[in-house]
């Protein structure tokens, strides 16, 4: 299995061989490298490869973390579960991933605050006339006595609250292009996040 962490650029446009244009999303691939190698038959009973990107002042991070990363002050640790062999101190660049490969990427989605039903969760709102006064975006009944649930608002009740900020896959895009010495790999479509998301992009 294929995988590494990336950042959120921009999005672009890549021509094909047919000449046709493709929307994609730049992400930048700096080098990570392998930190912890979990196996079936080890204490943690799984297979896993946990990894280290980026580069962060020592200061600012935990003595439990930095003694599991041998004295490295990494930006992010991340692990992505594969059967691949690996070594700690392994890295892993851009160069993994070919054009073609067909990848899910996750992460987290842009925060937008607080929002209303309408803009949260396509709520319609109310009429306009016949007697409504400032109700054009208003829930409506969230249940009340004697409804559904018993005179109590029922669990997962769509109203209103924080928007956004909640972690997304997106699955089934293609590699457009890779280019190992800049660290940036092309992807098709859109992905999670604003510029500078940190993202995991994995081979299926």
């Amino acid at each position: 299995m294929k995988f590494i962490l990336a950042k959120k650029e921009s999005m672009t446009r890549v021509f094909g061989e047919d000449g046709r244009a493709r929307a994609g999303t730049i992400l930048i691939a700096d080098p990570v490298t392998v930190t912890q190698v979990k196996t079936v038959d080890g204490r943690d009973g799984y297979a896993a490869t946990q990894v280290g990107q980026g580069n962060r002042k020592t200061k600012n991070i935990s003595k439990a973390v930095l003694g599991h990363t041998k004295g490295r002050g990494y930006e992010a640790i991340r692990e992505f579960h594969t059967e691949d062999v690996a070594k700690i101190g392994d890295t892993i660049d851009a160069s993994v991933f070919t054009v073609g490969d067909i990848v899910r990427v996750s992460g987290i989605t842009k925060g937008k605050g607080f929002a209303g039903v309408v803009k949260r969760h396509g709520f319609h709102g109310g009429p306009r006339t016949h007697g409504q006064k400032h109700t054009e975006r208003a829930p409506g009944s969230i249940g009340g006595s004697g409804g559904r649930a018993g005179g109590r608002v029922a669990k997962g009740m769509r109203m209103a609250g924080r928007m956004g900020g909640n972690r997304v896959t997106v699955a089934n895009l293609k590699v457009l292009a890779v280019d190992v010495a800049a660290g940036e790999i092309i992807v098709s479509g859109a992905v999670p996040g604003r510029r500078g998301t940190l993202l995991e992009v994995v081979s299926i």
